[in-house]
């Protein structure tokens, strides 16, 4: 190069830069580029800068992140505050400077996790060189970075002096250190100021922010209106928290008209990028139904992705219901058991007791036993009612805790006055004798009010007692009253005792069609005394329903669950013609 070419590169340089610059604002960033090359390979640190930022964005040249580091590494070392702002952000995105020869090996670009020491190196080189980007990274990272890095004064300064110079992300950091200190009026005043600014600069987490100031009062008067505006701008950048709020919006018509498809849509979004309150709303949509019948299947996916994500207790609770029915899932009740645990720990008291149910009946862990009956007694000494009846039958039936009668009674009689489970079970420990001095009578009149309120379990109880007269004077026509509503609403053994009153022996109108009716239904749900009886009516033609092979068939039921008196009978039948037929081959 001649002494006249080394006198006017640097000139040519410069006017290369200031040409691309004019360039890039036309938006004609392909014939800028080389431009750009030209003044940064004569040491300009802007061009350097700007040609970082093209490959990055894939601006007049195809996208290339390693390039477009490298480039940003080359501004920032001649210290262009610009670039090392850029570049500290990159590195906190897992997108810094990569070792050599990691993009030729791999074939692709990678991303991984955060490098908090070279983002804090740039960060302060750009913060203290007056970039208010710069200042709130460096802020986030002394607030939010690893323990060894954090200084939250030096935080709170630097974001601080971000906002005062208009930068958006400082603006919404300063606000959120101010945030600390809201019940201030004059701090809240500041809070709302900078916050407002970010959203209106369209930072996405100040707009979601912002618009849940509207939603709740919060500093502004309630308006879900501006809410769900400031929720749907947020939601079009990408912010999970503002898609689940806006496709709520839309789903519910809070704050803008009712758009059931969109608002599904927006959820489904949310729930997919990880938001596990829109899962388990997308999950509620399909298992309601609406113009189309419940999809329980599909709802039982939406369900279990917000427990996966953040063991959702709603979700889990509905998911542990639908294993409990087997609607869109396998009937599997110790899977409803570790799903109500789930919903349990986190506070609901229904879960605690449906967990308690199921421990019951078997299913569930020793730990589970433990944690019910602990969640219960807490609660109970707190004076809540229904976890005091809870405590009680825990102690009644050995739930997580030794057996313990009188104990049990204690807690079943302080929930009885207001509780009709505990009326019925308290109402069973005195006629029973159980932890208290039997009484028949006491225990009959406390069934009674459970059953006088509908309780199906003490309707059954109170016809038992009435048909042997326990705890009072017999009384068969009632009983067959309460037996048969029990029936009616679908009490298997209910369907069995009113098969029997009707069949005769007792001190009401037999009707023996009726009575087999009621002895199918009970047999059908798998009931084996009778199904006994079911095979004897039809063997011996007692309703008018002869038919020698379903009889058989079903004394077969009955004799497999145990039932001797149908085995005996089974033994005394002719064999079958099929039977017959092998005996004499």
């Amino acid at each position: 190069m001649g002494v006249l070419d080394l006198i006017l590169s640097p000139v040519s340089a410069a006017a290369s830069l200031r040409r691309a610059v004019r360039l890039t604002d036309k938006g004609d960033r392909r014939a800028a580029f080389p431009l750009l090359t030209r003044a940064a390979r004569a040491g300009i640190a802007e061009a350097e800068f700007r040609i970082g930022r093209c490959y990055l964005e894939g601006a007049g040249v195809p996208p290339s992140r390693g390039n477009g580091v490298r480039w940003l590494e080359k501004a920032a070392t001649r210290g262009y505050v610009e670039a090392q702002a850029l570049l500290a952000t990159l590195c906190l995105n897992g997108m810094g400077p990569e070792p050599v020869g990691a993009v030729l090996f791999s074939g692709q670009n990678t991303t991984a996790g955060p490098d908090f020491e070279t983002a804090m190196h740039w960060a302060r080189r750009a913060a203290e060189g007056g970039s208010a980007e710069g200042q709130a990274v460096l802020g986030f990272i002394l607030g939010s970075g690893p323990e060894s890095m954090r200084d939250q004064d030096a935080s709170d300064a630097w974001y601080k002096r971000s906002a005062e110079a208009g930068c958006p992300q400082g603006q919404l950091g300063y606000a959120l250190v101010l945030a600390r200190e809201a019940q201030n009026p004059d701090v809240h005043e500041l809070l709302v100021k900078h916050l407002r600014a970010a959203a209106e600069k369209g930072l996405a987490t100040a707009l979601f922010l912002y618009g849940m100031m509207h939603d709740r009062g919060i500093g502004v008067p309630q308006d879900q209106s501006a809410a769900a505006k400031y929720f749907a701008q947020a939601a079009v950048k990408g912010h999970v928290s503002a898609q689940a709020r806006w496709g709520f919006a839309q789903l519910r018509g809070i704050g803008v008209a009712p758009n059931p498809t969109d608002g599904e849509s927006w959820l489904r979004r949310a729930a997919l990028a990880g938001d596990p309150e829109a899962a388990a709303v997308v999950g509620d949509i399909y298992a309601k139904g609406g113009a189309l019948p419940p999809n329980y299947a599909e709802a039982a996916s939406w369900f279990r992705r917000a427990v996966d994500i953040r063991r959702h207790k709603g979700a889990a609770r509905a998911l542990a219901m639908l294993h409990l029915t087997g609607a869109g899932v396998p009937r599997d009740p110790d899977e409803a058991a570790g799903l109500f645990r789930i919903a349990a720990e986190a506070g609901d008291t229904a879960s605690q007791a449906d967990l308690g149910n199921l421990l019951l009946k078997g299913h569930g862990d020793i730990q589970d036993s433990i944690h019910t009956r602990e969640w219960f007694e807490q609660a109970a000494e707190s004076g809540d009612l229904i976890a005091a009846f809870n405590f009680g039958v825990c102690l009644a039936e050995g739930v997580g805790i030794e057996r313990d009668d009188q104990r049990a009674v204690q807690w079943l009689r302080r929930a009885a006055d207001g509780l009709v489970n505990a009326q019925y079970w308290y109402g069973r420990m005195l006629a029973e004798g159980r932890g208290v001095e039997k009484n028949p009578e006491e225990g009959r009149a406390w069934i009674a009010r459970a059953a006088d309120a509908g309780m199906i379990e003490a309707r059954v109880m109170l016809a038992d007692m009435m048909l042997n007269g326990t705890g009072g004077p017999k009384d068969h026509p009632a009983a067959l009253v309460l037996f048969s509503k029990a029936a009616e609403a679908g009490h298997v053994g209910a369907m069995f005792a009113t098969g029997a009153m009707l069949g005769g022996g007792h001190d009401v109108p037999a009707d023996r069609p009726a009575a087999q009716t009621w002895y199918r239904a009970a047999a059908e749900r798998g009931h084996p005394h009778a199904q006994m009886m079911l095979g004897r009516y039809l063997l011996r033609d007692v309703a008018g329903d002869h038919n020698p092979a379903e009889g058989r068939s079903w004394l077969e039921r009955a004799a497999a669950q145990g039932i001797q008196d149908a085995k005996v009978e089974l033994a005394a039948l002719p064999p079958a013609p099929g039977e017959a037929m092998a005996k004499e081959a």
